[in-house]
């Protein structure tokens, strides 16, 4: 049984403050510890002694849930990290797939691995996305998942080829969308 506890939270993927990461209280944090970090897409590397937020639930999913867009590599050796959760596969950039925050993905009694979702941006195009990783938003700072903290619970992270479908720029590497199960 999995107990949601209501509170507006800031956070982004990069932990930013301001930005909104829905209703869904931190359930504990994570020490950090620098590692061996990829940037390829501006990734937010751990620093060794810093507490980052972890998630064990994410905001209510509708049909059109408020999330927030990420840029991710799923091909091997680039900055995703290990091979995808769902299938232990990694995926070409032109691939349309996308890992969601650890709530979405499987904690809310949902099972999404190989499920296709939506994905809408602000300027009203949308895609189709199969999802095929995990936005850990409990686990991070370690070799697996690039010594980048645990993922806010509000996360689409999508490959560059739903950003170019979605006709966004990648050089702001995250922007808000919507999503939905199909």
């Amino acid at each position: 049984v999995l107990t949601l506890h209501v509170l507006a939270v800031s956070a982004t993927k990069h932990h930013k403050p301001g930005a909104s990461a829905g209703t869904c209280r931190a359930s504990g944090v994570l020490h950090g510890k620098a590692g061996k970090c990829k940037t390829l897409h501006g990734s937010d590397c751990c620093v060794a002694g810093r507490k980052y937020p972890q998630f064990r639930c994410s905001p209510p999913v509708s049909a059109s849930t408020p999330a927030t867009l990420t840029l991710n590599s799923f091909e091997k050796g680039k900055d995703g990290g290990g091979p995808s959760e769902c299938d232990h596969h990694f995926h070409k950039d032109s691939e349309m797939v996308v890992a969601l925050s650890s709530g979405w993905l499987r904690l809310d009694g949902t099972r999404r691995c190989g499920k296709m979702v939506r994905v809408t941006a602000a300027n009203g195009r949308s895609v189709l996305a199969k999802v095929v990783d995990e936005c850990d938003s409990v686990n991070g700072c370690d070799n697996e998942h690039n010594f980048e903290p645990p993922c806010p619970n509000n996360v689409v992270d999508g490959s560059p080829a739903v950003w170019k479908a979605l006709g966004l720029k990648q050089s702001l590497g995250e922007v808000k969308v919507t999503w939905s199960d199909v």
